[in-house]
């Protein structure tokens, strides 16, 4: 009973639980020795070693509770304030932190081609055509920076968006064509290829490599002795990539008709061979593999959901067999693991404000990766090869340090909430329109929700479930057309990577509506009439450039008009028509549509279904007149 009263005379003893710092902590001791320790510890002064082991346990106690907010503090993104805390977050919320930030450039690429009588008329011989591929190297006289092209310089196509100019370079001595110059603009990035190799003995789940380096941009490939590539993905397990392949007759019949205008094709690829790279902020970049370490079939060690409880071919039934959940690891699930062999890493370095170079400073051509059509004759192609010049009109621009503090947060944050998804209609407009162009140029597009028609009612009734995205394209020309079918089917497949799970996305073609416009103004007398009059055109064709136009954006009236009256010698705007242009044999749409049933209130309002304004032909679609009295 007696070791009953003391626990519980223990027990009562009030102790306080809000001290925080060393001088909370002593004040409590003292008051603590003083109500429970009257008869042992009356000795308060400074001399006393009561006193010191005292004062000892607030200074253990302030140092705890420093650490203890410490390490709450650095769980929290908003209020984290060590760099490599931040960089754990920001991976755990799928933002991938930047050691640097590499230069972005445009690039005039030049090549010199033969020329070729067709019928007595001389053209490029677009036999000699390069395609430079992505990777080559050209350097600027700047700080010995070398800039990469990040996609294929492909002169064999062209587009409005990636459009090839032809000029004669030189004629012969009968004065006809000898050479043309061919011309094309490229994005590139800045930085200098390095490479390290690792001797990979047994295989080690989820082995781990690092690399000490200064300003990593990324890795560029791993290779290993016997030639397999691994790729990059995002997280282990994602097994599958995107990859472009060449739009030919081997890799798809169907869609190879189109590879004038699609010269890619955005494929799904399954990617057993995989890792994931991380930076950490002690300018060490760490690659991950995956915990595939052994070779037996997944089959025999996780089971399938094909066929489990149904049995296998041989008869067996795999239902009462119990697996161990280990096994999981042991799979291909999270990739596989490197074993005995030598894996090649290379990967690129630079950036930085000094890959920042002026314009007119990347004039130098390092290494050209380029393919060739075959057949070609030797020396020519040799000569044309040599005659492959560039040049950047603009300045190189977007070369930094890596993400400071405040760039890691405000940077995670964001990618948590997007999460690299579409989520708003504009999400996908913007997606579809950031295709790269070698996938298929995308000019407008627009998405509503899917609906039908009711059975019983004249209502649309909505799905929930589906959106409709019209698109449209350019011609050469930069008119617009429907997209082809393997830009659709591209496009299809670079959205499958973004779209939420429950989205299904319709691709369809928006509607053109063709016009014109026929206008009568009144002229000061102090003024040319026809000098104005080609003001006052060119201003309108400038008003309605396709470019500044999108689908179902109507036509403010009042705005024709004061673009008009705003012309400098414009006394009056007399009247201003606008005249529906059709017929598919005339090179209109084949679309009529009732433009004067369509005013009202100043505006012309497109259909329901959406469409888009057009002047196909502006020097003859915009006609002008001026009225005397």
């Amino acid at each position: 009973m007696a070791y009953n009263k003391v626990s519980n005379k223990k027990q009562n003893r009030d102790v306080k639980y809000i001290s925080k710092d060393y001088g909370s902590f002593k004040n409590q001791l003292l008051e603590y020795a003083k109500v429970y320790f009257p008869d042992v510890f009356n000795d308060f002064s400074e001399s006393n070693p009561g006193t010191m082991f005292l004062e000892m346990a607030a200074y253990v106690g302030d140092v705890l509770s420093f650490y203890t907010d410490t390490q709450i503090q650095e769980t929290f993104l908003t209020l984290a304030q060590d760099k490599e805390s931040l960089y754990n977050l920001a991976y755990a919320m799928g933002y991938k932190p930047k050691l640097t930030s590499a230069a972005q450039a445009s690039l005039t690429l030049s090549q010199l081609v033969p020329s070729k009588n067709i019928g007595g008329s001389y053209i490029p011989d677009m036999t000699y055509a390069l395609n430079i591929k992505s990777n080559s190297t050209f350097l600027s006289n700047e700080a010995d920076s070398s800039f990469f092209l990040t996609e294929d310089c492909n002169f064999n196509y062209s587009s409005s968006f990636s459009n090839i100019t032809a000029s004669v370079w030189n004629y012969d001595g009968s004065n006809n064509p000898e050479y043309y110059l061919l011309q094309k603009k490229v994005p590139a990035t800045s930085g200098t290829i390095k490479s390290t190799t690792f001797t990979v003995g047994n295989a080690e789940k989820f082995k781990t490599l690092a690399i000490f380096d200064r300003n990593i941009i990324s890795i560029e490939s791993i290779e290993d002795s016997d030639g397999n590539i691994w790729r990059e993905v995002p997280y282990l397990a994602q097994d599958t990539i995107f990859e472009e392949v060449t739009n030919t007759a081997a890799n798809d019949p169907d869609l190879h008709q189109y590879s004038h205008e699609t010269p890619y094709l955005l494929r799904l690829k399954s990617v057993p061979k995989r890792f994931i790279s991380r930076a950490k902020p002690n300018d060490v970049l760490e690659i991950q593999f995956g915990a595939g370490i052994s070779d037996k079939v997944d089959e025999q060690i996780i089971p399938n959901p094909d066929n489990i409880g149904l049995g296998i071919k041989d008869g067996r039934s795999k239902l009462e067999q119990a697996y161990d959940p280990s096994n999981f690891l042991y799979t291909k699930a999270y990739g596989e693991a490197p074993a005995n062999t030598t894996l090649t890493v290379t990967y690129r370095i630079g950036g930085g404000l000094k890959s920042n170079v002026s314009s007119n400073s990347i004039t130098k051509v390092g290494t050209l990766l380029q393919n060739y059509n075959a057949g070609t004759n030797a020396s020519m192609r040799n000569f044309v090869v040599s005659t492959v010049t560039c040049i950047n009109e603009e300045p190189a621009t977007g070369g930094g340090g890596g993400d400071t503090i405040e760039d890691l947060r405000l940077n995670t944050i964001s990618s948590f909430s997007t999460q690299n998804r579409t989520v708003t209609r504009e999400d996908y407009i913007v997606r579809s329109l950031s295709m790269p162009p070698s996938l298929g140029s995308i000019a407008k597009a627009y998405i509503t929700q899917d609906d039908q028609i009711s059975a019983t009612t004249e209502n649309r009734i909505p799905n929930p479930l589906a959106l409709n995205l019209y698109t449209l394209g350019y011609n050469g020309s930069k008119n617009l057309v429907n997209l082809n079918t393997a830009t659709k089917t591209n496009l299809s497949t670079y959205l499958e990577q973004h779209r939420m799970l429950t989205d299904a996305i319709n691709v369809k073609n928006a509607f053109v509506i063709n016009f014109g416009i026929d206008f009568e103004i009144t002229v000061f007398k102090n003024f040319n009439n026809q000098e104005v009059l080609l003001q006052c055109i060119t201003d309108l064709k400038n008003y309605f450039n396709i470019d500044k136009w999108q689908i179902n954006q109507h036509i403010i009236v009042t705005d024709v008009k004061n673009t008009i009256g705003a012309v400098r010698g414009v006394q009056t705007v007399e009247s201003v028509r606008f005249v529906n242009k059709r017929g598919a044999n005339t090179g209109y749409s084949q679309y009529r549509y009732p433009i004067n049933a369509a005013y009202r209130n100043g505006v012309i309002y497109p259909s329901t279904d959406p469409s888009i304004f057009e002047i196909k032909y502006p020097n003859i679609d915009i006609k002008g007149q001026i009225t005397t009295y």
